[in-house]
This record gives structure tokens, sequence and C-alpha cells, in this order.
């Protein structure tokens, strides 16, 4: 589960480009992403964290059940699901930015339609 960082830390957080989740650099350094590392490979990488993840989003929602939440629909993260159970923590409402072409290339393979989280690509 993802930590609420204190007051003067939010400055620097980032989000996932694929789930949004919202962490602290040094989080994704430790842990990579709670819910895509399989395919983000963001652990112990610094220069993964900086192309994976921006600090460009607006708005931080809280999702406590991602199975049954309507946050969690709203934000997609059912659709990722076949890639791993994603985790309860604070998800950004839009994130500025695309996946890296390797991570697109990958999520294709799978089956699996790439939305950019930014909200250009409604259905």
């Amino acid at each position: 589960m993802a930590s609420i960082p204190s007051q003067g830390k939010y400055k620097h957080l980032r989000a996932c480009l694929l789930c949004s989740i919202v962490q602290q650099p040094t989080d994704f350094k430790k842990n990579g992403c709670p819910n895509c590392e399989e395919i983000m490979q963001m652990k112990g990488s610094t220069d993964r964290i900086s192309v994976c993840t921006t600090t460009y989003f607006d708005g931080i929602i809280a999702v406590i059940d991602p199975e049954s939440s309507w946050v969690a629909r709203w934000q997609r993260t059912c659709e990722f699901l076949v890639l791993r159970k994603y985790v309860r923590g604070m998800y950004a409402v839009r994130v500025k930015g695309r996946v890296p072409e390797d991570v697109e290339a990958e999520l294709e393979s799978r089956g699996i339609k790439y939305r950019p989280r930014d909200q250009t690509d409604q259905d």
C-alpha cells in the first residue's frame, strides 16, 4: 500500500505513466511500481524512473478497494488487472506524458490497448 507523504515532500512526487500511482521517487527506486513493475522495470533505475514517471499530473484520488471501487473503474485500473492486481494507494487523476515505446510494444504484444492517462483518449 502506498503511503501519504508529509507536506513538504508533495512537490517531489511522481506519477507512473502506465497506472498513475503517485509515489516519491525513492519509493519507485526501492520497490519499482507496485502495479506494473513487470513491464515498467523501474526498480533500482533512476533513468527508467525519469522516463516512466512524471511530475506533471493533476489531482490525487485515493483508491481503497481497487476491485470494486467506482474510482478504480473510472481510472480504468481494471484494464491492467491482467498485469497484476492493483494496490490500494494514491493515484493521479490525469497524468501528462506517454509510456516509452518499449512499454507500448510490450502491452500490444500482450493484447492490451494502451490509453494515455491524460484523458485525451476518451471512449
